[in-house]
């Protein structure tokens, strides 16, 4: 997640992809009877239907085709809204009137807390599925689903572990150094470092250029470091009082100020051409990041791009699979789901989409360790997420952590960069979200 939660999943197909091996999830291959209504495909096949938002991968990296081997008597079939602005409202709707849900939903993690408090008796409790053990996924994403009484009503997919992806040749124009490890003792455990950075950046910065490539962009990135952030643990909106939410608001201000940040507002179009223009040197980036700077760069920039750690780690974005009760076929998305989300599965959905698993067990097979990305050479993208997701603070995710975020991006620091100040941002912003979170 991003704080533009619609672009979670951006197309991009990474370099490393490997042959898809059948029979690794020994015992899935049984369809058996769903011991439900069933839709029927053709040639009497059970469909599956799964409502999605974005790209999220799962086609493109074939597992559907290699499932559907596996399983002669299913079909599946996907349903997708491309934003999830357009998809989130719809789902809540459905699930409020427990009527029009597909056999798999997927929420996305900026809104996994609302549901998981609001809508868990109209979901499966997976941690009772066949198959499905707890210690699978990383423990903050298994908790992130779970109720208050231990119930986990989503499997997680994917997570956004940070790191800083930046321009070598930019950087070694104004004077910095390109070694990734060099690179990242620059603002080593520090995000004011990474600011100092930028300022020494601008003092020799290739004309037209900016050190990072928008004030939303970074903010999400300090903020998704935060062990506190918008609520705390009773569930209570901190976000105004939060010391180091304001911190992050400021430090980004001054950035903006400066000048060191663009003044775009990620995931729109004009963000896009000063990516295809090399307008910027650097930018917070989740593994799902790279793919859209693959879509967005012009070719002659593939490799040009390498990836070093983030002052801190933290993660942006993520996925997970819910069963809705009423669904046509409940049993059977619970055993695709579960296959969905094993780890040799998110190893391929790495490997073609970028989505980073959230699954530890993925971090130590091939297709992860030895994972590249065009734009980044041969950088080693795998081992670099796979530190930084084991290091990324287990954090309180309110309800409306989406409108709270999107509020301070895209209602607040972006202003800094068209003349406000700090101060009145912050205002504007934080008046914003109190009106979106009393609707």
């Amino acid at each position: 997640m991003r704080a533009r939660t619609r672009i979670a999943r951006q197309t991009g197909v990474l370099a490393a992809v490997a042959a898809l091996g059948a029979g690794l999830l020994a015992g899935c291959a049984d369809d058996g009877d769903s011991g439900s209504s069933s839709s029927e495909g053709g040639g009497g096949k059970t469909t599956i239907t799964l409502g999605l938002f974005g790209t999220q991968g799962f086609k493109e990296a074939g597992l559907y085709k290699e499932y559907e081997k596996l399983n002669p008597k299913i079909k599946i079939q996907e349903n997708v809204v491309e934003r999830n602005e357009n998809y989130y409202p719809a789902l809540v709707n459905h699930l409020t009137t427990n009527s029009g849900l597909q056999d798999v939903q997927a929420v996305e993690v900026g809104n996994i807390a609302e549901v998981t408090e609001t809508q868990a008796s109209k979901l499966v409790d997976l941690s009772k599925v066949s198959g499905v053990k707890s210690g699978t996924w990383l423990d903050w994403k298994w908790k992130q689903a779970t109720t208050k009484d231990g119930q986990t009503i989503g499997l997680g997919t994917d997570i956004g572990p940070m790191a800083i992806c930046y321009r070598k040749d930019l950087f070694e124009q104004a004077g910095l150094p390109s070694d990734r490890e060099d690179v990242g003792k620059l603002w080593s455990g520090d995000w004011n470092k990474l600011v100092k950075a930028g300022e020494t950046y601008k003092k020799k910065a290739p004309g037209g250029t900016y050190f990072m490539d928008s004030p939303g962009g970074l903010l999400n990135a300090i903020v998704s470091s935060e062990k506190d952030k918008y609520y705390d643990a009773s569930g209570k909106v901190i976000y105004k009082s939060n010391p180091a939410i304001k911190s992050a608001f400021d430090l980004t201000a001054k950035a903006a100020k400066e000048g060191l940040v663009g003044a775009q507002t990620q995931f729109q179009p004009a963000w896009d051409t000063t990516i295809a223009n090399s307008k910027f040197a650097a930018v917070a980036c989740p593994p799902w990041m790279l793919g859209y700077l693959k879509g967005k760069s012009k070719p002659e920039n593939a490799g040009k791009w390498d990836v070093a750690a983030a002052p801190k780690a933290g993660n942006w974005g993520g996925t997970f699979l819910t069963v809705p009760k009423s669904g046509k076929n409940v049993k059977e998305a619970e055993k695709l789901v579960t296959w969905l989300t094993a780890p040799e599965q998110l190893a391929k959905l790495f490997s073609v989409q970028g989505s980073f698993p959230s699954t530890p067990g993925s971090y130590t097979l091939p297709l992860v360790t030895d994972a590249k990305n065009d734009m980044t050479g041969d950088a080693p993208i795998g081992k670099i997420f796979a530190e930084a997701a084991q290091s990324i603070p287990t954090q309180v995710i309110g309800p409306k952590d989406q409108i709270i975020q999107q509020g301070l991006t895209d209602n607040g620091v972006i202003l800094v960069t068209k003349g406000k100040s700090a101060k009145d941002a912050w205002e504007t912003a934080t008046k914003t979200i109190d009106n979106n979170l009393e609707k």
